[in-house]
């Protein structure tokens, strides 16, 4: 099985405001970098699960088969999450999403991850403790926000 090592991140402008994330695949010697924004609304937690969302996206999209991923997060909010509750991706796991915060990412994490035939972990960061992997997607994801935050205030502005 294929095994892939990826970084995550988000940001947030207010808690809700808009928000960055950024991930970094490392796949052998290839690294990959995914990085998005959302000027709409959103919250730190929706911009810490965005970017695994999008790298399962990214591994359906051009890898196709499944991979072994280990996610290293520095949210805690993502570790204790998927490691008492995302074992399987059961009903009765999925279950417990149903009506949360969030729940839309979750469940398209399960559905694309645990159930799309991916062996996935999690690793538990420190944040802004030197990792140079985690300090990068930080890096980009705060880019991100900001450029939010720049399309958010022109989008106003012309109201």
């Amino acid at each position: 099985m294929r095994e892939l090592i990826v970084y995550t991140d988000g940001a947030c402008s207010g808690n809700p405001g808009v928000g960055g994330f950024a991930a970094l695949v490392i796949d052998g010697k290839k690294r990959f970098l995914i990085r998005g924004k959302s000027v709409k609304t959103t919250t730190n937690n929706r911009m810490e699960l965005q970017p695994i969302e999008s790298v399962l996206t990214w591994v359906d999209k051009t890898i196709k088969e499944p991979c072994s991923i280990k996610i290293h997060t520095d949210s805690s909010y993502v570790i204790v999450c998927t490691n008492t509750k995302m074992k399987d991706g059961s009903k009765k796991t999925s279950g417990w999403y149903k009506n949360r915060a969030n729940e839309d990412l979750w469940m398209s994490i399960i559905r694309k991850g645990v159930k799309g035939g991916h062996k996935l972990s999690f690793v538990k960061v420190s944040g802004h403790a030197g990792d140079p992997c985690n300090e990068y997607c930080n890096t980009i994801a705060q880019e991100e926000c900001a450029e939010a935050k720049e399309e958010w205030k022109r989008a106003n502005s012309q109201q």
